[in-house]
């Protein structure tokens, strides 16, 4: 049975996800106010830092930095969760 949650990132009403994606208090905070689509949103974005940044998501650095990244990601608004510095969108490439 699925459940309603208003995303925090997202700012809508709309379904919870199944499980704490995180450990710790931060993936309590995710799975209480993170939506579905919005934690599609944050993989699609993670998929872009490890490989624009070339990260082993098992080094314990590259897992600290990840986690500081989602939570500006989901939590900290549009202008907190930037790109890489250079990076072009696979679909705007010339």
């Amino acid at each position: 049975m699925s459940r309603t949650i208003h995303c925090a990132k997202l700012g809508i009403d709309a379904e919870g996800l199944d499980f704490a994606p995180w450990p710790g208090p931060l993936g309590q905070r995710i799975f209480a106010e993170i939506s579905k689509p919005a934690w599609q949103q944050w993989l699609n974005h993670q998929t872009m830092l490890i490989n624009e940044y070339r990260l082993n998501p098992l080094d314990p650095k590259s897992r600290q930095f990840l986690g500081g990244e989602m939570e500006k990601f989901l939590f900290g608004g549009d202008e907190a969760a930037k790109k890489p510095e250079g990076y072009i969108a696979p679909d705007q490439e010339s």
